[in-house]
């Protein structure tokens, strides 16, 4: 069995933050985003090799990474694109990819920007007994929010319809991106798209499927987060820190009161300050600030302010 690590991504809605920086490297505890995935990948024996999809843009930063990581299965493949609107869409991107590596098995794809609460191995394991293409799906538990994701509707756990970011969601149940597919269906891909279908999301793939043959849908509790939005991120990093702080013992904290859910990395210095809710990155400094949910890129100096809801580019200085 293969797996893609989708991170092709320029996550625009985060610039400055992610603007020279893939968002599956944001932190999360000890860890990154996709380092979550690629420590479930690593230890699934069933998977044999990881593709981890990217662009031009951001292929160096994910040849450094890897590099210098412990997993053994990640293997880099390039689309050719270095701007937004250059962009393939996921179903074209994965067709590519699919051709590009000569993918001829089972195939598990998971985005690189997703946060789950489940094993991914217990995904496959479902995948297995069901052998047919597979989703994952959450109860977003808000019909607003349901707006925004591709709804599913199931008899059992069978996919019977679905809906693409319906204006009226009849209930809250959505498809996250998290898929497999027997190898017997990738061919799919490109009869797919030869047909004019939408190369972007692949909620209109798994419906085109699902009215050829069955598609079964792999429901779960906890949580999930899909990390698009400063929003979302700084919500990923509250559920995982649960309400405490982590602060790097190479970062200085000094006179200073943290609240929840704040993460403060290696060499930052925090002093005569309040912070909650917020990411601080490697090599800021901040002083007499008051700082709630809000990001502070590397190597920028905050001093004597009062932010809230806000995003610091790198590099900045704000006094």
């Amino acid at each position: 069995m293969k797996a893609v690590v989708l991170a092709g991504g320029y996550a625009t809605r985060m610039w400055p933050i992610t603007k020279h920086r893939p968002k599956m490297f944001l932190p999360v505890g000890e860890g990154t985003v996709i380092d979550v995935i690629f420590e479930d990948l690593e230890a699934d024996d069933r998977i044999d090799e990881v593709f981890v999809s990217t662009n031009e843009r951001f292929a160096e930063t994910f040849e450094t990474f890897l590099a210098d990581a412990p997993y053994e299965k990640p293997t880099l493949s390039v689309e050719e694109t270095v701007e937004e609107d250059e962009k393939f869409g996921v179903v074209g991107a994965l067709a590519q990819l699919i051709d590009r590596e000569g993918v001829e098995d089972d195939l598990v794809v998971i985005a690189g920007d997703n946060l789950l609460s489940f094993d991914v191995a217990e995904f496959v394991d479902f995948f297995e007994s069901k052998g047919t293409a597979c989703l994952a799906a959450y109860d977003v538990g808000s019909r607003e929010r349901a707006k925004s994701y591709g709804l599913v509707q199931l008899d059992g756990d069978r996919v019977v319809d679905f809906q693409e970011k319906p204006d009226d969601p009849q209930s809250t149940l959505v498809s996250i991106a998290c898929y497999a597919f027997p190898a017997a269906t990738l061919p799919d891909f490109e009869t797919y798209l030869a047909d004019g279908n939408n190369p972007d999301e692949p909620g209109w793939f798994m419906q085109w499927l699902q009215e050829r043959g069955d598609v079964h849908a792999f429901t779960f509790d906890g949580a999930w987060f899909d990390i698009g939005t400063p929003e979302s991120y700084l919500d990923a990093v509250s559920w995982y820190l649960e309400g405490e702080t982590y602060v790097h013992e190479d970062a200085t904290v000094e006179n200073s009161e943290l609240g929840a859910n704040v993460h403060v990395m290696a060499d930052a210095s925090v002093s005569n300050s309040r912070l909650e809710r917020s990411v601080v990155f490697a090599d800021a400094v901040i002083r007499d600030a008051d700082i709630r949910n809000t990001i502070v890129d590397e190597d920028t100096h905050v001093e004597n302010l009062d932010l809230s809801n806000a995003l610091i580019g790198a590099h900045s200085h704000l006094e």
